[in-house]
């Protein structure tokens, strides 16, 4: 049986049972936030628990370091339209201690992309085509400067409305405890 087997499974008797009555809300935010973090299995259910929300308070937003790296790119745009048809009010970037972000190696990651099957050739044309492969898949050092660079990356957006408080954070993915990096008020 396959993962996508068991998923399927256990989908269908969550329908049966109508468990998800209890999940039930509007596609807007009660606490009219949006937030962007990272995609790290430990923050799943730590972080919503460290910050007091439920399902239906904020729009949450995932990528790898909760990082905005290219100011027209999906997570800014998914933070614009958060904030413009969603009615999310204020933005916290919520990055983490032990980030992987902060060892990647764009080497490593190559090097892997070619042990499962993508040709040299693939790689070579993507690189020629403009795009910094190295670049593109660095990390960063410092989880404080990350997140700090995200919050200027978002607030100073020509897209987004300057009357947005727009926040950074770092939680202890053992612990939960959040650390004020930027406030944005």
């Amino acid at each position: 049986m396959t993962l996508l087997t068991n998923i399927l499974d256990y989908n269908q008797q969550f329908v049966e049972e109508q468990s998800y009555e209890e999940y039930r809300t509007t596609k807007f935010p009660d606490k009219r936030l949006v937030i962007l973090t990272c995609m790290d299995t430990r923050l799943v259910e730590l972080l919503p628990k460290s910050m007091n929300m439920k399902n239906g308070d904020v729009k949450v937003v995932k990528n790898a370091g909760a990082i905005v790296s290219h100011p027209f790119g999906s997570i800014m745009r998914s933070l614009l339209v958060a904030v413009y048809e969603l009615q999310a009010d204020e933005v916290i970037v919520i990055g983490h201690h032990d980030c992987g972000m902060s060892a990647i190696n764009s080497n490593s990651i190559l090097d892997k992309m070619k042990e499962r099957g993508i040709p040299e050739e693939t790689i070579d044309t993507v690189n020629y085509s403009g795009i910094d492969l190295h670049d593109w898949l660095k990390g960063f050092s410092s989880v404080q400067e990350s997140v700090a660079h995200s919050v200027d990356m978002i607030k100073n957006h020509p897209l987004m409305d300057k009357n947005i408080p727009v926040h950074g954070l770092v939680i202890s993915p053992e612990t939960g405890k959040l650390d004020l990096v930027v406030e944005g008020y």
